[in-house]
């Protein structure tokens, strides 16, 4: 009987095994024949990569494999190249037949396979970080603001230095927040420099001098380049999805989270075309969402019955080191050690852990 109904049971394949992709995942490995396809073999939570730049053993929570939380189902460590109305190939060549797909491939991101190589770049990062006197950071988003705030706590000796082509930093959020954040850099002798950009071809970190558009030059031991990455989209320029991306390389998707036009494809986080900030958590609520709806389509539920996913108002936490942070709220922004107290110390690794079904504090033998 268990045999009869196995075979009974719809395909349902996830790409990405992002913020988003990794608890849509979880949500679902237990209710139909499950696959995941990841070029990596581990979720690594993003928010928490700069805390493990000044402290590599933060990755050990941060870092999680795949077949950690995803007990049940399949995992195929590989890109998707192609998608069909019935199947994805991998850049291996394996067809992977689906009853619904889910995309959630976010952003384009350089990372190694496995969570060990992973592990052992952010010991090479430390180090760097380490051995350095100066350090420049080129972009000021979120990235670079919250790395520049790790560097100047954990390492006040050294000589930080954000160049940032905007006319303020954090432009994503409102100038309240920019403002105290380049207020708390400051007091941590962060020098700041806006509207300027750095070449940095034909540099390497051997490098001590650095160029600015404006044609001034500075000293630094080394760099980390912190502007953002592109969307984890060019792949479906030819596929059968190719008239279903915006203009730029998001999926339109409708209230359901389904690509318009499409009953059994969905699309969650970044790379999708929702009007709203591109936040983690905001890619939480929607796997969630999704989750629900292909429960009930997985169910033989009316369609009617699908949930709506609604678009968010902005709501930003930006960490400042391991006790402050920058918080903008649709109606007010704070700084200081609220939102330290509500981000800053843990960066949400337990919280995210416990979302996947894991222990918040890994006891390792």
């Amino acid at each position: 009987m268990e045999l009869a109904l196995g075979r009974e049971r719809k395909k349902v394949v996830v790409i990405g095994g992002g913020v988003a992709g990794s608890l849509l995942a979880k949500s679902l490995q237990f209710l139909a024949d499950f696959t995941l396809i990841d070029e990596k073999e581990y979720f690594e939570i993003p928010w928490a990569s700069l805390r493990a730049m000044v402290e590599p053993s933060f990755a050990e929570r941060s870092v999680i494999n795949h077949r950690e939380y995803l007990t049940n189902g399949q995992i195929i460590a590989s890109r998707a190249i192609n998608v069909s109305d019935t199947e994805v190939l991998t850049a291996t060549g394996r067809l992977i037949p689906y009853d619904y797909l889910v995309i959630a491939t976010g952003h384009a991101d350089r990372v190694p396979k496995t969570k060990t190589e992973r592990l052992s770049e952010f010991q090479e990062e430390n180090q760097k970080i380490r051995s350095a006197n100066s350090i420049l950071i080129v972009g000021g988003g979120p990235t670079g603001v919250e790395l520049a705030g790790e560097i100047a706590v954990d390492y006040p000796d050294k000589k930080v230095t954000l160049v940032h082509t905007g006319s303020r930093l954090l432009e994503f959020i409102g100038p309240k927040a920019a403002s105290k954040t380049l207020n708390w850099l400051k007091s941590r002798r962060v020098e700041v420099i806006l509207e300027q950009s750095v070449s940095l071809n034909n540099i390497s970190d051997g490098s001590k001098t650095y160029q600015t558009s404006e044609g001034g030059t500075f000293e630094a031991d080394c760099h980390f380049l912190c502007t953002g990455k592109r969307l984890g989209s060019a792949w479906l320029k030819e596929t059968v999805l190719e008239n279903s991306m915006d203009v730029n390389g998001r999926l339109k998707v409708d209230e359901n989270l389904r690509v318009k036009g499409r009953k059994n494809i969905f699309a969650i986080g970044d790379i999708t075309n929702i009007p709203e900030i591109k936040q983690g958590y905001l890619a939480q609520k929607q796997a969630l969402v999704a989750a629900k709806n292909l429960k009930l389509l997985l169910a033989g539920g009316k369609e009617s019955k699908l949930t709506t996913y609604e678009p968010h108002s902005v709501m930003a936490l930006v960490s400042l080191g391991r006790k402050h942070g920058v918080a903008q709220f649709p109606l007010t922004t704070i700084s200081g050690r609220i939102p330290g107290l509500i981000k800053s110390k843990d960066l949400f690794v337990g919280k995210t852990r416990k979302q996947l079904g894991l222990e918040p504090h890994p006891v390792h033998d």
